[in-house]
């Protein structure tokens, strides 16, 4: 009898829910009659819906937080281990800069990315790349929705023209798409239904005008020689005297984000922020990471 009343309060609780019974049901059938894996662990997907991420795996895309990395550059978010530190400088009490953005200020103001560039984040940008997933670009959007709110905490404005990093015309041509634009398409659409947002898109603002080597491999400094003169601000009034929000992927040694900001600055923009949905941070980090993961695991 005890078990007929539990069953019932169940089927009660689903009932006064219509739209979790309707949402039940599309599941259902669409997992049933269009069966699909994820795309980066293999699992079925038991859900309806655009991603092509299973929760779990969604759920392992870590924020880069504090509990991951204990100190973070105050400008570019570059992880900062304890031999790291000795050659950081302290700004108004409260700002850590690493030694590059001491030694050579960055264009930007700050940048920030919301995971780091291993693991699952790294296949999921990988898929939507270079595997045509475009469908990626929502949770990842979303995420990046995230990194944003963060630096209008830290004074960044409201009102922002927004530009992706762009490609040279063949790699567009080749991928169909530019995948940072559909990454700060999908935060926006999260952001802009909130009061006191109002964003501007001009992706077309900046152009690559130049095919250049790969980066993978170069040095920071043959990566910044590699990306000089590659980009050019094609409508300076659209960003003359603006806030420039600048979207990327990910950011690796920040190379890119320095030269696309300083065209922009170059061109008027007023500030430069940088939103990148991952962080490649530095292995010998990740490394100190994990070890003192295991020392505390271990204590």
């Amino acid at each position: 009898m005890l078990g007929g009343v539990e069953e019932w309060r169940a089927v009660s609780r689903v009932l006064k829910s219509p739209v979790l019974l309707f949402q039940s049901v599309v599941d259902d059938l669409v997992t049933t009659f269009f069966p699909a894996d994820c795309r980066v662990c293999g699992g079925p997907l038991t859900s309806a819906g655009l991603s092509p991420l299973c929760q779990e795996c969604l759920d392992d895309l870590r924020e880069q937080t504090a509990e991951v990395y204990s100190t973070l550059c105050s400008c570019c978010g570059e992880a900062l281990d304890l031999d790291g530190l000795r050659f950081t400088q302290q700004l108004e009490g409260s700002r850590i800069l690493c030694h590059p953005c001491r030694r050579v200020p960055p264009p930007f103001e700050r940048a920030a990315a919301w995971g780091v560039y291993s693991d699952g984040m790294r296949e999921a940008i990988q898929l939507l790349k270079y595997e045509r997933v475009e469908s990626i670009a929502r949770p990842l959007g979303e995420r990046l929705a995230r990194v944003i709110e963060g630096l209008a905490a830290q004074d960044m404005g409201r009102e922002l023209v927004v530009i992706a990093v762009p490609l040279s015309g063949f790699k567009q041509r080749q991928r169909g798409y530019n995948q940072s634009v559909l990454l700060a398409q999908a935060a926006v659409e999260r952001l802009k239904r909130r009061d006191g947002w109002r964003f501007e898109k001009a992706h077309n603002a900046m152009i690559r005008e130049r095919m250049t080597e790969s980066q993978f491999g170069l040095s920071p400094h043959a990566r910044r020689r590699n990306l000089r003169g590659a980009f050019a601000v094609k409508d300076p009034a659209a960003v003359s005297g603006r806030e420039v929000l600048l979207v990327d992927d990910i950011y690796t040694t920040g190379a890119t984000a320095r030269e696309c900001s300083r065209v922009l600055r170059q061109a008027g923009a007023a500030k430069v922020w940088v939103a990148t949905a991952a962080r490649a941070q530095r292995e010998m980090v990740v490394r100190w990471d994990s070890g003192a993961e295991k020392q505390t695991a271990a204590g």
